[in-house]
């Protein structure tokens, strides 16, 4: 008899079977109502959200939901399409050259995800007998990007450019070789030393791509990114990045200037053979893009909240994945992921929706509450989060 093609993951059944069985399945909470930016109704209560990724706010920006209704309505629902048959339209277009002048960049790539960003890119640059070098700590887009590729991987430890230098030079050294880093690290908020990281890179010859999803609109004078925000952006071949976080929609995009950047479009198997976007998600992301651009008081918004929400889960005595605040992302670490999952379930139960994220989804085996800010967050809002994080810690006697 044939093995059950489920027993490999039976560790993860088992897992998820220990968790409370009291407390609210973290993983299929459903939103029935979006009010705002900030709140949402869940299982018919009207919950504060303090773990979206919408940054900026973007999802109900005025000119961003009238952009999108106009395409809906000339575009019609979606393009029925790949990007190299007939799924790239005039706003494909449009949003490829706003992305191109927002990086100050000569090339760019639309992606239907940022995951496909990843994987198309990754994939396709690094080849047979290259080298892939990857923080430790990478997004599982960036792992499978490597895996769908031909390259060799090699990993260095997390935002350590003496160990990246170290594994760089033990490489051959007329191999093709493509160093990839995150600026913001995703579920503890954590920013790379770029600079030091694109310097070693380039001394050892080789390509660097940074995937910007959790830094862009808020860091940089123009919301570029870590990149634009230590000016290394001649360092930088490649910029890949999300809409679905500070743009306030889906897509993916790779911005560069290398001259044979778009022979890219020919040979990237997630780009050719997946449908293409439909044309409003297009148009709210080129709109939003414009306002991030154009600046506001919405990025200091942002960091007021993000070191308030900070400071004050520290000052309760919670354990904080990181020293200050180095991005919207506030990621609470607890004991263990039963403790976690029954805190998030009583942090929802109080009216406060956050993640819970437990290894294998973390780095480090971590269990954490990963809390995530809004421009448009209130103060009172921010303190609201803070209560309940003190009452759920008073109650569970974390």
């Amino acid at each position: 008899m044939s093995a059950d093609l489920f027993d490999k993951f039976q560790g993860i059944i088992d897992q998820v079977a220990r968790l409370p069985q009291d407390a609210t399945n973290p993983f299929t909470v459903k939103m029935d109502k979006v009010f705002s930016q900030t709140e949402a109704e869940i299982d018919g209560k009207r919950i504060l959200l303090a773990g979206t990724n919408n940054y900026m706010g973007m999802t109900f920006d005025q000119n961003a939901l009238d952009a999108a209704h106009k395409a809906l309505d000339e575009f019609g629902t979606g393009t029925t399409g790949s990007r190299v048959l007939n799924g790239t339209y005039s706003a494909h277009r449009d949003l490829e050259d706003s992305l191109k002048d927002f990086f100050n960049t000569k090339f760019a790539m639309v992606f239907s995800t940022g995951y496909l960003a990843n994987l198309g890119i990754l994939s396709t640059l690094a080849g047979k007998d290259d080298y892939i070098i990857i923080d430790a700590d990478s997004h599982a887009s960036i792992y499978d990007g490597c895996a769908m590729g031909n390259a060799n991987i090699v990993r260095f430890r997390h935002n350590d450019a003496a160990d990246l230098e170290k594994r760089l030079n033990r490489l051959p050294a007329d191999a093709g070789k493509l160093v990839v880093v995150e600026s913001i690290y995703s579920m503890l908020g954590d920013k790379a030393p770029l600079k030091e990281l694109a310097e070693v890179t380039k001394a050892a010859g080789a390509m660097f791509v940074v995937d910007e999803a959790h830094s862009m609109g808020f860091y940089g004078e123009t919301g570029g990114g870590v990149t634009q925000e230590e000016g290394i952006e001649d360092m930088v071949d490649f910029i890949i990045g999300t809409f679905s976080k500070s743009v306030g929609t889906v897509g993916g995009y790779c911005v560069s200037n290398h001259p044979k950047f778009e022979v890219l479009r020919l040979v990237s198997r997630p780009y050719m053979f997946t449908a293409s976007l439909p044309a409003s998600a297009m148009a709210s992301a080129k709109s939003a893009l414009a306002t991030l651009k154009a600046g506001s008081n919405l990025k200091a918004a942002l960091w007021d909240n993000a070191n308030r929400l900070h400071a004050g889960l520290k000052e309760a005595g919670f354990k904080i994945a990181t020293d200050k605040a180095e991005s919207p992302i506030i990621a609470v670490c607890l004991e263990d992921a039963e403790t976690t999952a029954m805190a998030w379930s009583e942090l929802l139960a109080a009216g406060v929706y956050v993640n819970m994220a437990i290894p294998p989804a973390t780095p480090q085996g971590l269990n954490l509450l990963r809390c995530s800010v809004c421009a448009v967050h209130t103060s009172e809002q921010i303190d609201t989060i803070i209560a309940a994080f003190k009452m759920v810690k008073e109650k569970l006697k974390l």
